[in-house]
């Protein structure tokens, strides 16, 4: 069994590993240490997406950047307040530069502070700017028991854009009770996407058909754009203007760089991790940046650094110790030209951010923010589905959850592969090793683009709401947090220790 991986040459669009990697070459990688694994997220008594019961919360990097960021999104933390029953959003922040283990003592201190009970924790979480303004480490640690979304755009003009886009579709849903599935591959011809195909993509349309032929599909339609034989980039970019609330996955390769490197950095934030169409055609962020494109609509985006590309690639040392056995070095260097050098900034990918600032694009992107390999949609053996587990996030997402809920299936394969993988033993059989080595790899590096809490704006059933208060807190409380009051009331309530409508109103330094 070869690991294939979606990535491309941004030149000729050719793949970056053509031949593929032997799944045994991850055998004798780390394991996680017992007892180490991340827990599921919480699970409070009450509906998951009623925000009365969840809450919603922000977290901001520290200093002007922060303050400016939070004031973009204003408005969208006044729906979020009268969300929850005019409950304040709790507001927190912190440093830009935290590791893992930093980011753990900041979880602690700040967010599990013992003046506030777990009713009163928020378990929807945004985090605003970019990986170098908030780590990948900070959302990784808060994954294990949270909701996150993060909005990054390259200048204020994204985030009011898309704040305007959620508001108008919050205020004015479509008529429909139920969304639309639309999937799309890019038959380019390839190892890695005729395996993504079949493997993954084929099994999901055909089980989605048979539950919409008996009715127990949350879909209104499943729509395949194209097969291996009819299928182009037009057809594709026709079908997601179409206005209808949809959920949009998409397999392909994603950019990564040319052969003869990047030109500058700024083409490489440009381009890399953008959807490779076959026959050297790719999208620009400037293709969706303007006119319909998946209007209100949610799209998982299956690409090799298709969100994001991290500070540091979590299969980076694998990839240096294959290369340094003198085996299949071409590919293998050509692989290691896209990742992250060291000192390199981490950022999110161009083309979802475009997608997103887009008045007439989607409300969230899903994606790998990591290489992407073949092994994200192959079975390791037939006790785990794969299949399963994206169905999983495609009928919650169809049904109406908030977002962030569908990307709590994915967390919880990885929670389930990381405990089977810190309890193998050293003499576990090889292929299974690294066959959960992989996975745990890329299941770690899913990330939300956009409001956890937004969703398929289809008719709404009306939701239950609590109205609670919280009190002042003294100089033991957590550093950098406050709630938000909608503007007027603000800075006086702040000021006076008391929330809207007189509750009170905690507020931390800076």
């Amino acid at each position: 069994m070869n690991l294939e991986l979606l990535l491309a040459h941004a030149d000729d669009h050719r793949p970056t590993a053509p031949e593929g990697l032997p799944v045994e070459s991850a055998a004798n990688e780390p394991c996680p240490a017992q007892g180490t694994e991340p827990l599921h997220p919480w699970e409070p008594d009450g509906d998951p997406n009623d925000l009365s019961l969840q809450r919603w919360g922000v977290i901001a990097p520290e200093g002007p950047r922060g303050e400016r960021l939070l004031a973009l999104i204003q408005p969208l933390m006044e729906l979020r307040q009268a969300d929850q029953g005019g409950a304040p959003v709790r507001i927190h922040r912190a440093p830009s530069s935290l590791g893992d283990a930093e980011a753990v003592a900041w979880k602690r201190r700040a967010l599990e502070h013992e003046a506030f009970p777990q009713t009163e924790q928020p378990r929807y979480l945004l985090l605003l700017g970019d990986f170098d303004e908030l780590s990948f480490e900070l959302q990784r640690v808060l994954a294990s028991d949270s909701f996150l979304g993060r909005l990054a755009f390259r200048d204020d003009a994204g985030f009011e854009a898309y704040v305007a886009k959620v508001l108008r579709w919050e205020r004015a849903p479509s008529p429909p009770a139920r969304g639309r599935a639309v999937f799309h591959t890019v038959h380019d011809g390839t190892a890695a996407t005729l395996l993504g195909y079949s493997t993954l993509v084929a099994p999901i349309i055909s089980r989605c058909r048979e539950q919409l032929m008996v009715g127990a599909s949350p879909a209104q339609e499943i729509l395949e754009i194209g097969d291996p034989i009819d299928w182009s980039p037009q057809r594709f970019l026709a079908t997601a203007r179409m206005e209808a609330p949809s959920l949009l996955f998409t397999l392909s390769h994603g950019l990564g760089a040319p052969r003869a490197g990047w030109s500058s950095r700024d083409a490489q934030r440009h381009l890399q991790g953008t959807m490779c169409l076959g026959g050297r055609q790719h999208l620009e962020p400037g293709d969706l940046a303007r006119g319909p494109f998946l209007p209100g609509g949610i799209w998982f985006y299956f690409a090799g650094f298709g969100v994001g590309t991290p500070a540091a690639s979590a299969f980076h040392p694998w990839l240096r110790r294959l290369h340094a056995t003198g085996s299949q070095a071409g590919q293998l260097e050509a692989i290691l030209a896209s990742l992250p050098r060291e000192g390199e900034r981490p950022f999110v990918s161009a083309l979802p951010q475009a997608a997103l600032a887009n008045p007439d694009g989607p409300l969230a992107v899903l994606g790998p923010m990591e290489l992407a390999w073949s092994h994200g949609f192959q079975e390791p053996d037939s006790s785990f589905s794969r299949v399963a587990s994206f169905l999983s996030v495609f009928r919650a997402m169809l049904a109406g959850k908030r977002v962030g809920i569908g990307l709590g299936a994915l967390l919880r394969a990885f929670t389930e592969t990381n405990l089977e993988l810190a309890r193998l033993s050293s003499f576990a059989d090889r292929v299974r090793r690294a066959q959960l080595w992989m996975l745990r790899q890329e299941l770690g590096a899913y990330i939300l683009l956009g409001d956890p809490a937004t969703r398929l704006p289809l008719e709404r059933r009306a939701g239950g709401r609590r109205c609670t208060t919280t009190r002042a807190m003294g100089d033991e409380d957590p550093p950098r947090a406050e709630h938000f009051s909608p503007p007027g009331r603000h800075r006086a309530a702040v000021a006076e220790g008391r929330g809207p409508s007189g509750s009170a109103c905690a507020r931390w330094p800076g």
